[in-house]
């Protein structure tokens, strides 16, 4: 997969963007429920009985040969409060998925980079054996014409030696990186993602303090912890709108028979049957339990406003700590570039003069181990610069816009 393609199927894929669609999901019924007692609920059933004597009720009302009830909430200003406490919920948990996209498209693109450095690093660690290997024939070679120490033979099966055992560790770093990338993205355990290397140009960094505003302003983390303030203050107010008179529509309507005894008892029988009207419930004095509910709510208010302002300053001193890291990475990498820059014009002019005659096959082959081991530092060192931006992209908030608009290559095959 490329880089884009890794982040969209993570984007698609990942158990916790699974997870966190599922959580919103669930607040979205919970605004459901809380509606529900203001649409008109009808009942339809029977309360057929005999009665001997004078007929008495079932389940609070009169015995009848078919029943209905309704009912629907017309006033009821705590209820009204919960209706808009679960769609501030619906909120806080969108924001905490589209928090939960930038987290995990930071963690698939650096599980990316981490294999894709693995496979380099492990091809120029078996350019590295290779080398060393012709080093080794070269050295036993003048060994056996007494021309070098047999220590100078050990010397080379040593480094040899070593090069493979880097060159297995590389390979075995590859694969756990490529297995962990393959879970980053929803598919199994067993699979592997290799990625698919491609130049990619970095987004423009914005100065500092654009950064930070930009961050505070757009930050979902903080966006979700106000929703959860804003949701408990609507918890308080429909906790205190309990004093309130409360209203309700009932209606209902019975189908009597003569079998129960009402023409006995009563001077006129009616068959069909029917109410329309409001129950008004006004609280004279209310519960000690609601001062209590509503001083556990704005102690949790408080803890939610105390975690605000504390993830603000985390964020601020994330982003500071990000630019401060990007120009050591940055430093570190040109240092590397000059570096590689040169032991290749040192390779060059060992070239030069082995065709002259004054070096030998072996300088040649310690100076393409020498390369290679600049090489890798070099990537290392780019690597560590890529990272440090996607950081501060995520901690600003624009990593998934700028990932997405990566190279796309052909479309990656979905787990069976």
């Amino acid at each position: 997969m490329t880089l884009r393609q890794t982040v969209e199927t993570a984007l698609k894929q990942n158990p916790d963007i699974v997870l966190a669609r599922l959580d919103e999901q669930k607040t979205r019924a919970a605004v459901l429920l809380a509606k529900a007692p203001f649409i008109p609920r009808l009942v339809v059933g029977s309360g057929l009985a005999y009665s001997n004597g004078f007929p008495l009720s079932i389940e609070g009302a009169a015995p009848s040969v078919a029943r209905a009830d309704a009912s629907e909430f017309l006033f009821n200003r705590p209820q009204s409060y919960t209706v808009a406490q679960a769609r501030e919920n619906v909120r806080s948990a969108q924001l905490g998925a589209e928090a939960k996209r930038e987290e995990v498209a930071y963690r698939a693109a650096t599980l990316f980079a981490d294999a894709e450095r693995a496979a380099r690093l492990s091809g120029y660690a078996a350019k590295d054996a290779e080398s060393l290997q012709q080093v080794l024939e070269t050295v036993e070679a003048q060994v056996r014409e007494g021309r070098a120490l047999p220590l100078a033979q050990k010397q080379a099966e040593l480094n040899l030696a070593r090069a493979r055992q880097t060159s297995e560790d590389l390979e075995s770093d590859r694969a756990a990186a490529e297995s962990a990338l393959a879970v980053a993205l929803g598919l199994g355990a067993e699979d592997r993602v290799q990625p698919i290397a491609e130049e990619r140009t970095p987004a423009e960094t914005l100065p500092e303090q654009q950064a930070i505003d930009q961050a505070l302003a757009s930050n979902n983390e903080l966006k979700q912890l106000e929703s959860e303030i804003a949701a408990k203050q609507l918890e308080i107010r429909g906790e205190r709108a309990a004093r309130l008179p409360r209203v309700d529509l009932v209606a209902q309507y019975a189908m009597l028979a003569r079998f129960n005894n009402y023409d006995e008892f009563f001077k006129h029988f009616q068959r069909n049957n029917g109410q329309l009207g409001v129950s008004v419930q006004l609280p004279l004095i209310p519960s000690p339990a609601i001062r209590a509910q509503t001083a556990a709510t704005e102690a949790e208010i408080a803890r939610l406003e105390a975690e605000r302002n504390s993830t603000r300053d985390r964020l601020i001193s994330d982003i500071q700590q990000s630019y401060r890291d990007m120009k050591k990475a940055s430093t570190a990498a040109d240092v590397a570039r000059l570096d590689l820059e040169v032991a290749r014009e040192q390779l060059s002019v060992l070239l030069a003069q082995v065709q002259e005659g004054r070096a030998s096959l072996r300088q040649v082959e310690e100076s393409r181990v020498a390369e290679n081991d600049k090489w890798m530092a070099f990537y290392d060192a780019m690597y560590a610069v890529e990272k440090a931006h996607w950081n501060l992209l995520r901690l600003s908030g624009g990593l998934v816009a700028a990932l997405e608009s990566s190279p796309v290559a052909p479309q990656p095959a979905q787990r069976p």
